[in-house]
């Protein structure tokens, strides 16, 4: 595939280097000369001297024949224009990497949509949400990225005295805003179907938004108010991963403290974070660790912005007793030695963004794809186009059962869960977890005949 990466510092030159390795035809935009200098000796790609947001400069690069086109420079605005303008001018995909959360709040003003931009990818919040993965379930389903953070996905047991164990999935009144995604039994995952009979000690998926999924988790099993029943979790680093990550699980479920040696950010997380413990202390030094607990936890992350302060924390949180420490490293060959020094995960953020940006590398209707670590289900982003097979009849109509479930269907820049009776329309862009085994098939009716 054709790529026009613009950027060339460490996430540009990373995600160039990784895509030449898998003999992509690969182009960089940079303004600095040493950094195009350095790429043309290093790298089989060709690299141009110029600025990405300019029109000229893009047209040289030739970006009305990219397949895709991914802005990573240093700048959150140079990138959403560049993006912008790049698929204005012909590309078929354009993706902008930001930094400020501002960006990703669809609440104050969606620009992803505004801008055209087939996606807007925070590699902080990226990260944040494979450390949320690893703490509730390395399994578990991601729609974090996919459903533009609109959408929950809940995992959990089906007890002994639930209404849903000895039923089948249709005789369930389940809340229509809300869709059992899979089901796990005995080692084995599969796509959730009406026809399904669930059984005591089944882990089901909850898909939906975050008030209706709390809803309808008491049909699946009852669950614990006391707070001694909530996992205790220490973040140390308030930065925008520690940010995400502290936002992203549930106060219902987790007990937060996080630790942040800077005092005005103390403030701003204090304010944004309500149900979370912000306390302004160094996670680096043994002394406040031991003071606040580290030892006592259930799941200890460092995410400071320093890979050897990251390290040494997790060391000193280990030592200390906590049950499962985790950290963020930024250098891939750091993860490979963490494990000796008693961390139990540890993610890097280049590794994470690698795998996103080859999730997009794709032809046809697929905008984007990931495999579950099971390699049973795939969770695929899709456009719909006019003339395919599937905007010929509703979701109950159409040949989906058990290998395909849409999950989630975004229209006029909105987020929601499907109902049986929806019928989708050209212009749709839908999350939907499709069976391996029957990918193929499923994914010929969102294809556009030939």
């Amino acid at each position: 595939m054709r790529v026009l990466t613009l950027g060339a510092g460490t996430v540009g030159r990373w995600i160039a280097d990784i895509l030449c390795r898998r003999r992509h035809s690969v182009t960089v935009v940079d303004n600095d000369p040493e950094n195009v200098r350095r790429i043309n000796s290093e790298l089989d790609v060709r690299a141009i001297q110029g600025n990405a947001s300019q029109s000229t400069v893009l047209f040289q690069a030739d970006v009305c024949s990219a397949d895709i086109v991914l802005a990573v420079t240093g700048d959150d605005e140079v990138n959403i224009v560049a993006a912008s303008m790049a698929k204005a001018l012909g590309a078929r995909r354009s993706i902008a990497r930001v930094y400020a959360p501002a960006f990703g709040d669809l609440s104050t003003f969606d620009y992803q949509r505004h801008f055209n931009i087939d996606s807007i990818l925070s590699l902080e919040q990226l990260t944040a949400s494979e450390l949320t993965r690893a703490i509730r379930n390395p399994d578990a389903i991601p729609l974090e990225h996919f459903a533009r953070g609109q959408l929950e996905v809940y995992e959990m047991p089906i007890t002994n005295n639930a209404s849903a164990a000895g039923a089948r999935l249709r005789d369930l009144k389940i809340p229509g805003n809300v869709r059992v995604g899979s089901i796990a039994r005995e080692g084995r995952m599969w796509i959730a179907s009406g026809e399904d009979e669930l059984r005591s000690g089944d882990r089901v998926s909850l898909v939906g938004m975050p008030d209706a999924v709390a809803k309808a988790r008491g049909i699946f099993g009852a669950e614990a108010d006391d707070r001694r029943s909530r996992k205790r979790i220490m973040i140390a680093g308030g930065g925008e991963t520690g940010y995400h990550l502290a936002g992203s699980l549930s106060s219902h479920d987790y007990r937060i403290v996080l630790l942040e040696r800077n005092l005005d950010r103390c403030d701003h997380l204090s304010k944004t974070l309500p149900n979370v413990t912000v306390i302004n202390a160094n996670a680096n030094r043994r002394s406040i660790l031991e003071d606040e607990g580290a030892g006592t936890v259930d799941f200890f992350v460092a995410c400071t912005g320093n890979d050897e302060s990251n390290i040494m924390a997790g060391v000193e949180a280990r030592e200390l007793g906590a049950s499962r420490v985790m950290c963020v490293v930024g250098r891939p060959d750091y993860a490979n030695v963490v494990g000796k020094l008693g961390i139990d995960c540890a993610v890097s953020e280049r590794d994470v963004l690698a795998r996103q940006v080859l999730g997009f590398l794709n032809e046809g209707a697929i905008i984007s794809q990931s495999r579950l670590p099971s390699g049973e289900i795939g969770v695929y982003e899709l456009e719909v186009v006019e003339g395919t097979k599937v905007t010929l009849a509703t979701l109950a109509d159409l040949p989906l059962a058990g290998r395909c479930l849409i999950a989630a269907i975004q229209r006029d820049g909105f987020v929601r869960v499907p109902r049986a009776d929806d019928q989708l329309k050209p212009g749709d862009i839908v999350v939907a977890l499709i069976d391996q085994s029957s990918a193929e098939d499923s994914l010929e009716l969102f294809n556009a005949p030939l």
